[in-house]
């Protein structure tokens, strides 16, 4: 150890002593491994007391063929570099998260976490009163709740099985993985929040939970996300060729910019007006937490798409950049005929045709984030506060109705 009086000394003696003080500290490590190694091989030795179940646990370990389940890690042999990082077809370690080459990655995540709330914070009462009583809703209103809540209780279960069973297994990255595995979370709590509503307000729960079966406007908008996910969620799909990577890729078109970035802004701007009318508050209000979700989900993917395509140029060809323009024209397409299903007459200070240029607002801007043309000129966005709403700063402390305390881990009963 280095006192302060040899900083007065030659730097040459310092710099000997501190290389020589380097070379102990790993002969002392040397030795604990060596000893640690012995003491683990004396733990697994047979004992008169063992059990025939533990002999043979113990066989079993001396017979394991460590170099088996490492070849599983292509590209784990050596440290990895951040420049050895890809988002895709990447053979670095997927199981080393630092040192990070996304750091826009990591934030997303950690601003997902700071984000968290539960459905059962939000106080349903006002809601269950209004709902049962026969003159609280128009049957329009009651209309436009219960078409929401039946398209959004299975969107986001279509979304969370997409990333489970397919985006996260083949995007190669540890931080976009570690983001990924806080929004299928998020998807499931939204899940659990439609389904809080659905129970709060007594619905049919059969009805409700079917609607994407049996109402086409809502059953069209599934089919069209199913259709995307079916080849990638296949578990021998791989990518690695220009025709696999471009599957992938269309597959994060269709979720990231269409469903989360399309379908779902007619029915939060219609329950989110509703809740600007002082009516179904506590509805409103997850809506009101979902969407902020959803913002985040949708700005994740747009720049996971985008750092594929810039990493991987041969992808984004004018064949590629036609197609994707198409999905997102027709999802804005679906969503229209939604709106028009949703509130065939003017209500909560909104019609159809002002949704309609809403929706073409919404296509123009999630084509210029994706570096495509825009195809709907001169449209103007008919509902500015919707941005100030997905706006965490502008807006009222995120957290100040709720109406329970959240226990931090410290203060978790585990009787």
């Amino acid at each position: 150890m280095l006192s302060w009086d040899e900083f007065d000394k030659e730097d040459g003696e310092v710099v000997a002593k501190g290389a020589n003080a380097g070379h102990a500290a790993e002969a002392t490590m040397d030795r604990l491994d060596s000893a640690g190694g012995a003491a683990a091989l004396q733990a697994r030795a047979v004992t008169a007391n063992d059990s025939a179940a533990i002999i043979r646990a113990k066989t079993a370990l001396d017979n394991l063929d460590i170099a088996e389940g490492l070849a599983e890690l292509e590209g784990a042999s050596a440290r990895v570099a951040v420049d050895e990082k890809r988002m895709i077809n990447c053979r670095a370690d997927l199981n080393q998260l630092v040192p990070f080459k996304y750091d826009w990655a990591w934030q997303k995540y950690l601003d997902g976490c700071a984000n968290h709330w539960m459905p059962q914070e939000v106080n349903m009462t006002a809601d269950i009163a209004l709902w049962k009583d026969p003159e609280g809703l128009t049957d329009d209103e009651r209309r436009i709740v219960m078409r929401n809540l039946g398209f959004f209780s299975t969107a986001d279960s279509l979304v969370a099985n997409n990333l489970v069973l397919a985006v996260y297994r083949l995007i190669t990255n540890p931080e976009c993985r570690q983001y990924i595995l806080r929004q299928a979370f998020e998807e499931a709590i939204h899940t659990h929040a439609y389904q809080y509503c659905i129970e709060s307000l007594a619905m049919d729960e059969g009805e409700i939970f079917n609607m994407y079966h049996e109402i086409p406007s809502v059953a069209k908008k599934a089919a069209w996300g199913l259709k995307y996910t079916r080849s990638i969620s296949d578990p021998k799909f791989e990518t690695g060729t220009v025709d696999t990577d471009k599957e992938l890729l269309r597959n994060l078109v269709a979720y990231y910019c269409v469903l989360e970035g399309i379908f779902f802004y007619c029915g939060f701007t219609q329950i989110l007006s509703m809740g600007r009318r002082n009516k179904m508050t506590g509805v409103a209000e997850q809506f009101q937490y979902i969407l902020r979700d959803e913002s985040m989900h949708l700005n994740f993917g747009i720049d996971v798409i985008n750092q594929i395509k810039l990493e991987n140029p041969q992808l984004w060809d004018a064949e590629m950049k036609e197609e994707a323009t198409q999905m997102i024209l027709q999802g804005t397409q679906l969503e229209i005929e939604y709106a028009r299903d949703t509130m065939p007459r003017g209500v909560l200070g909104m019609n159809a045709a002002m949704m309609e240029d809403y929706l073409k607002f919404i296509a123009n801007r999630r084509l210029s984030q994706i570096g495509l043309k825009e195809e709907y000129p001169n449209t103007t966005n008919p509902f500015p506060w919707m941005s100030e709403i997905m706006d965490l700063k502008k807006e009222k402390n995120f957290f100040e109705t709720r109406v329970t305390e959240y226990q931090t881990g410290g203060a978790l009963s585990w009787d």
